[in-house]
């Protein structure tokens, strides 16, 4: 979650710094690790998975959400992470590789633009850096070291 206050992502990128930014980083991030992982054949521990979702929840009902529109908010966040998930990486052929889906960045983060293809190509390659940082650490300790990544 650190991650995701990362002041680059605000100054240099100039993205909105609101709740749903921060989760979408969020999933791009979780969804890198998740994806190592795989390329890794390694299971990820569900507890991890849960204990993030927990604490979204948690993030929700401190921002004052009720029950109702906290199941709605955690439904709706499922399914984008199973679609950045699923889609993230578009070189799914070579296991120690990645390459960001730009569309999936663009539909997310709408402070990018097509236009702007300066800022575009810094959170691509803020990606794909966060990848090899994260693909060779051990698999065991991939989560307590991610907050060593500067970019």
């Amino acid at each position: 979650m650190n991650l995701s206050r990362n002041i680059f992502f605000y100054e240099n990128l100039r993205l909105s710094d609101k709740f749903e930014t921060r989760i979408y980083l969020m999933f791009f991030h979780f969804s890198i690790i998740m994806l190592i992982f795989k390329k890794k054949q390694k299971k990820f521990d569900q507890k991890n998975y849960d204990f993030f979702f927990h604490s979204i929840e948690n993030d929700l009902r401190e921002l004052g959400f009720g029950d109702v529109s906290v199941n709605k908010k955690m439904k709706e966040f499922n399914k984008i992470l199973y679609d950045i998930l699923l889609k993230i990486d578009q070189d799914t052929k070579n296991i120690k590789k990645f390459k960001i889906n730009k569309n999936l960045m663009l539909k997310y983060f709408e402070d990018l633009n097509l236009k702007d293809n300066e800022k575009t190509s810094l959170l691509e390659s803020y990606f794909d850096s966060f990848f090899d940082f994260c693909f060779e650490l051990n698999h065991d300790n991939i989560l307590e070291k991610i907050d060593k990544f500067k970019f």
